[in-house]
């Protein structure tokens, strides 16, 4: 089933479906994406990382579960198939594919799916909107970055600090120096490196193709990402997709903050779920340099909207009495696109 989940758009797989053998299913699927090849133009992928995605979706026998997801990036001009990361857009449409395969008995009016994302390990619910027992898309609920409206997904994650890392702030530290710029390395689901804008020399409200097309930006924060990699526990992120990198400013459209987001070479059109979390979280970190910058409104449960090229993504993040974030929430919204038979 080809789904636009939150942002981005994708191939959502049965794992039964697919080859069993790990190099087997990457070479399958990079035919089906048509990669490597910038344009893609062999395959159903869209030319872009965020048209460029897998779910593998399966049924769970743990605990409170009802279905397990793997995340893949399919990387466009590159022969690579990677697991490194999660993706909360392509997350979104999990709800609604398990209930279109059987895998989830839909309820009448709204079905809850929990959903073990086993790159993180992190357990993430999706309420999905089935009146009469049948997924409903149409509705009313907007997202930054898709056009017209669809019916809400929300989405809530638990214990998604360090995911990937093994703590929210891998080194122990608010604030680190890489290359003398002071960065924040954080993994709240998604590790970023945040740093403000302007010191990697932008404003950090330029568009996607402007900042794509600066060379020596991009080539000042990949040797920071290369050193931050090793300080975030993810050892040589040379040939990998995280940590993304974050470059913030001050918020001008009622948001907490502004961020541009690198994906990690090419600028995001909008940023990822996950990563607008982390992000969020990274403006409550004393002394960071988003938190220099941001707008936070004061509370325990607080709704922190991060500015970006095409909007604002809302997050609402919840404290503790220490302060600490112990749980982060979304608005997404996801469209069933295409049903049938790819051929690699």
């Amino acid at each position: 089933m080809w789904m636009r989940g939150g942002t981005s758009k994708g191939g959502y797989f049965l794992a039964d479906d697919l080859p069993s053998d790990t190099a087997a299913r990457d070479a399958f699927l990079l035919r089906v994406m048509g990669s490597p090849d910038p344009r893609q133009i062999d395959g159903m992928g869209g030319a872009d990382p965020l048209t460029s995605k897998v779910a593998v979706v399966r049924k769970s026998d743990r605990d409170g579960v009802d279905v397990e997801y793997l995340f893949l990036q399919v990387f466009v001009d590159q022969a690579i198939v990677t697991d490194a990361q999660n993706c909360g857009n392509i997350l979104a449409g999990i709800g609604p594919f398990a209930i279109e395969r059987g895998l989830v008995a839909a309820q009448d009016g709204e079905t809850r799916v929990a959903i073990f994302m086993e790159n993180t390990g992190q357990v993430a619910v999706a309420t999905v909107q089935s009146p009469g027992g049948v997924v409903r898309y149409d509705g009313d609920a907007s997202i930054s970055g898709v056009p017209g409206t669809a019916a809400p997904i929300p989405l809530a994650f638990r214990d998604t600090a360090g995911s990937s890392c093994g703590a929210l702030l891998p080194t122990g530290n608010g604030v680190d120096e890489i290359d003398g710029v002071k960065v924040t390395l954080i993994d709240n689901g998604m590790p970023c490196v945040v740093i403000a804008a302007s010191d990697v020399g932008i404003t950090g409200y330029e568009d996607r193709d402007t900042l794509d097309a600066d060379a020596a930006m991009k080539a000042k924060v990949e040797a920071i990402r290369l050193k931050a990699g090793p300080l975030m526990n993810l050892g040589d992120v040379t040939g990998k997709s995280v940590p993304k990198m974050m470059l913030v400013a001050a918020p001008r459209d009622g948001g907490a903050i502004a961020v541009r987001s690198l994906i990690p070479h090419r600028v995001h059109a909008s940023i990822g779920v996950l990563g607008a979390v982390s992000v969020a979280t990274a403006c409550l970190i004393e002394g960071s340099p988003a938190a220099a910058l941001a707008v936070v409104p004061e509370g325990r449960s607080l709704t922190l909207g991060v500015e970006h090229p095409t909007g604002v993504t809302e997050c609402v993040v919840t404290l503790d009495d220490a302060g600490a974030p112990v749980e982060a929430g979304m608005l997404r919204t996801a469209r069933k696109l295409m049903d049938g038979v790819v051929f690699g």
